[in-house]
């Protein structure tokens, strides 16, 4: 776990999306929505990178918003405990200890905003469940 902290930089982005998508890709329930989904994985790295490098670094290099691709997947609410327990690992792991925790915050108001519109009217709870998988 990476405890220091320092000036956040572009390369801890690159690592952190890295990161996070070898052990995405390593688990047995999310590799196959990436597999059906991302064609291109240089490309896609990129894409999350300039999210990152907006969300933390305040770039200009992302527009738009992740939600709608996101909402077309075959996602359901167990998927986002993983996905949320692999991020965290990823983010403390990489990033300086304040980006880390920002990152993290941002992916769980993420996590719970994609829950909130992609099953809407579902009785499931949108409350993280602080990293333990549902699945």
């Amino acid at each position: 776990m990476n405890k220091q902290d320092g000036p956040l930089t572009e390369q801890h982005i690159i690592d952190l999306v890295r990161r996070f998508y070898e052990r995405a890709m390593a688990d047995a329930h999310l590799r196959p929505i990436f597999e059906a989904s991302i064609h291109d994985w240089e490309t896609h790295h990129h894409i999350v990178e300039d999210f990152w490098s907006r969300a933390l670094l305040n770039t200009d290099r992302y527009r738009g918003s992740p939600y709608p691709l996101h909402a077309r997947l075959p996602i359901r609410p167990e998927h986002f405990d993983r996905w949320l327990a692999l991020f965290r690992e990823a983010a403390l792991e990489v990033l300086p200890a304040t980006a880390a925790e920002r990152a993290i915050a941002r992916t769980e108001h993420m996590a719970e905003s994609f829950k909130a519109g992609m099953f809407h009217g579902f009785d499931v709870p949108l409350t993280p469940s602080l990293g333990k998988s549902a699945l």
